[in-house]
């Protein structure tokens, strides 16, 4: 028995590339496989789809829609279908959304509105025909979704590095995911969170999953994969640095990758990212080496761990490393 680890694909591949994908990460042993939702990349409802089709093991799910740009009666209905077709195997993360200033959305109250989008979502998929009050997502009742569902409640995950955020959503969810982290210092923080909003919503804090999620490069040339995974984060980086509350950046390094993560310069923004940095936002390195960032990771106390795109200096040999070489060595003692 392995630990509960997960795969994920960003959605910009042909469509029929998606089925074959999952079937080989079920082959592989792996826990689940995950797909992104990122603006101006493919929605995830179809890659889900036809991963759903191809699986017969493996938890499906998406990571993460948010409700600005999809409202809730779509999240419900998409989801729904994809549970069906997965045979009760879908779960869905819904998080507030990156870049949404592309299309001059600034939301209003967020951290309310997750909360309400995801207790929209529930009363839906429960077919209940109340009226549902909201500031953002309210129902007027009397209908509801219109055809037989197979799960009313499909496991929600919440993408969130914020402590409101995750009180107010807490009482919805199975999973909180800390994406764009491979460090096991952030942990103890965030299960303190979850454990505390869970107490407060008269949950137990156990019954809710953490989940630790990054960019992945695994290959037997160590340096190789380290070298790729830090152009990989450099995006990021800068902003979940800022997140972590265990993590400080001195604000000359800080603002130098800002500047050349603004202006997509990935070769100057690698450059200020060390290796014991770059292990804390992204798995990176030889297949021992992954798997050790990964073991650290249980060892803090988190539930599940996700392997995020791209998985090697090719995917096609990254996910078979991380299926054949990195998989086999976690295994939980006893």
């Amino acid at each position: 028995m392995s630990y509960p680890i997960s795969i994920a694909f960003q959605t910009d591949k042909p469509l029929t590339a998606y089925g074959p994908l999952a079937a080989q990460v079920e082959a592989y042993g792996f826990h689940g496989v995950t797909v992104y939702n990122d603006l101006l990349y493919q929605p995830a409802w179809l890659p889900l789809l036809e991963m759903a089709r191809a699986t017969s093991r493996v938890r499906v799910g998406v990571a993460a829609v948010n409700p600005f740009t999809c409202h809730p009666v779509n999240m419900a209905g998409n989801i729904a279908l994809i549970d069906e077709a997965s045979q009760g195997r879908a779960f869905l993360g819904v998080a507030r959304g990156s870049w949404l200033d592309f299309l001059g959305l600034e939301p209003s109250h967020p951290v309310t509105a997750l909360g309400e989008a995801l207790a929209c979502v529930r009363h839906l998929l429960r077919r209940s025909p109340d009226p549902l009050p909201g500031r953002f997502f309210p129902l007027a009742g009397g209908d509801s979704l219109r055809w037989p569902i197979l799960r009313s409640e499909i496991p929600f995950l919440l993408g969130s590095w914020g402590p409101r955020t995750i009180q107010a959503c807490i009482r919805h969810v199975a999973e909180v995911k800390v994406g764009g982290s491979a460090n096991p210092d952030v942990a103890p923080h965030f299960r303190g969170i979850i454990d505390r909003a869970a107490a407060q919503a008269g949950r137990r804090g156990e019954e809710i999953g953490l989940v630790l999620g990054a960019v992945t490069v695994v290959d037997e040339d160590g340096a190789a994969a380290r070298a790729l995974a830090r152009r990989e984060v450099a995006l990021y980086l800068p902003i979940v640095a800022q997140l972590d509350p265990t993590v400080s950046l001195e604000p000359e390094r800080l603002a130098r990758l800002q500047a050349a993560a603004g202006r997509y310069d990935f070769d100057a923004a690698a450059g200020l990212i060390s290796d014991p940095l770059l292990a804390r936002f992204a798995f990176a390195g030889t297949p021992q080496e992954v798997a050790d960032q990964a073991q650290a990771l249980f060892a803090a106390g988190v539930s599940r761990v996700e392997f995020g795109t791209p998985h090697g200096l090719t995917p096609e040999k990254g996910l078979r490393l991380l299926g054949k070489e990195v998989l086999p060595r976690l295994v939980p003692a006893g």
